[in-house]
């Protein structure tokens, strides 16, 4: 297992090896799509009562730092 920001992990074993919160079966791509379609804060941890706060801005952070790298683009043949 790997830990990323002392949050979010990664292990082969849960969620196919997706970034999570914590080890938990609730993947950073659940809380960025639930944020996308305009859901609060205060929604999202109602509806998963194991997270904090904290959680969420480890997503987000994790997101802007993948965002940071440069990538380059190849055609599929």
């Amino acid at each position: 297992m790997n830990f990323v920001a002392d949050r979010i992990t990664i292990d082969e074993g849960v969620c196919n090896g997706k970034p999570t919160i914590r080890g938990k079966r609730i993947t950073v791509q659940t809380i960025l799509e639930f944020l996308s379609l305009g859901d609060t804060r205060e929604e999202i941890l109602q509806q998963y009562p194991t997270l904090e706060n904290e959680d969420i801005d480890a997503c987000l952070t994790f997101a802007a730092t993948l965002l940071n790298n440069n990538y380059t683009l190849f055609p599929v043949s």
